[in-house]
């Protein structure tokens, strides 16, 4: 009899402490399982083109994926770049080196600019001496953008690097503001400063690290410049290879001719690049924790057939 009294009295508090150990294993636990599910927000601005001249269609969250190497990263969200999210922060950066022929192009530029939705903020700037000078800042006011294009200098050597102004502007860009970033070099993308004509120059390769910390997309219309250079096959080809280099890693097309010579109208770039803001989307992904920042190289893939999905090739990741 007293054995049972005892058993009834400690049966619970024996139940009880099971109870207590399992729930704190649990609440243990559950932390470490979350830290390897975890990864990095991060986010990009994604243009989604459709091939073989077909509509682009609408993506959906399921259809994309992300991978770093051969790891696939989770999408977090997906929100296509249209009514509250269709702002956009676009300079102009034109550069004051180019030929006298980028004065058949400027209506061109002014009527791109004054196309531009309300939700659009232009700016304009000219490549001088490794600097961006800022003729007009990103502003609503389409009409007073497009009043400062205005006739390049057509002076040799007026800008040594157009990478250096390339830098400068997204280093000066204004802090806050819109997720999407874009820059419209026109520009025959020849660095005079370097000198050397490989795949590897410093300066473009510098210019590319600071878009993609800004989170700018570039793209680039070839334009030749005044002078030597501007008839230059051997200039005008790497020119042109490097301008191709910078879109590509930033998520932004190069436009070019693939020879020496201006080209005859920008409006069909100009319309091939509406075209593609029209179709973009805010991306965020859980990136690969790192042990330390740096780069991460990211590949885009999407589950609808005949779709391309163009974005930065690389992020810069905090551990």
């Amino acid at each position: 009899m007293e054995r049972q009294k005892i058993m009834k009295k400690y049966i619970p508090l024996a139940a009880f402490v099971v109870m207590t150990f399992c729930a704190c294993a649990a609440a243990n636990a559950q932390p470490q399982q979350a830290s390897s599910e975890e990864g990095v927000p991060t986010r990009l601005v994604v243009t989604a083109e459709a091939r073989k001249g077909n509509a682009v269609p609408v993506i959906n969250q399921d259809d994309v994926m992300v991978y770093e190497e051969r790891t696939r990263d989770k999408v977090t969200e997906w929100i296509p770049a249209t009514g509250d999210h269709a702002a956009l922060d676009l300079f102009i950066l034109i550069d004051d080196s180019s030929s006298e022929t980028l004065g058949t192009q400027l209506e061109d530029i002014k009527r791109f600019i004054q196309s531009q939705p309300e939700t659009t903020k232009v700016g304009v700037a000219y490549m001088q001496n490794g600097t961006a000078r800022v003729l007009q800042d990103l502003t609503t006011d389409h009409a007073a953008a497009a009043k400062t294009v205005r006739l390049p200098q057509g002076i040799g050597g007026a800008n040594a690097s157009p990478y250096f102004s390339l830098s400068d502007l997204v280093k000066r860009w204004p802090a806050g503001g819109t997720p999407r970033r874009a820059v419209m070099m026109i520009t025959d993308g020849i660095d005079r400063y370097y000198g050397e004509f490989n795949l590897q120059d410093p300066y473009l390769d510098e210019a590319i690290d600071d878009a993609l910390r800004a989170h700018v997309m570039v793209s680039a219309i070839y334009e030749p410049a005044a002078g030597h250079f501007g008839h230059s096959y051997w200039e005008s080809y790497w020119g042109q290879l490097y301008l191709s280099d910078l879109a590509d890693q930033t998520g932004g097309e190069a436009y070019y001719i693939g020879f020496t010579g201006a080209p005859v109208a920008f409006a069909p770039y100009f319309d091939q690049m509406a075209n593609r803001l029209s179709h973009q989307y805010l991306l965020t992904f859980l990136a690969q924790r790192p042990k330390k920042a740096g780069w991460q190289k990211i590949r885009l893939s999407c589950e609808q057939p005949n779709v391309d999905l163009i974005s930065a090739k690389r992020v810069w990741v905090e551990p």
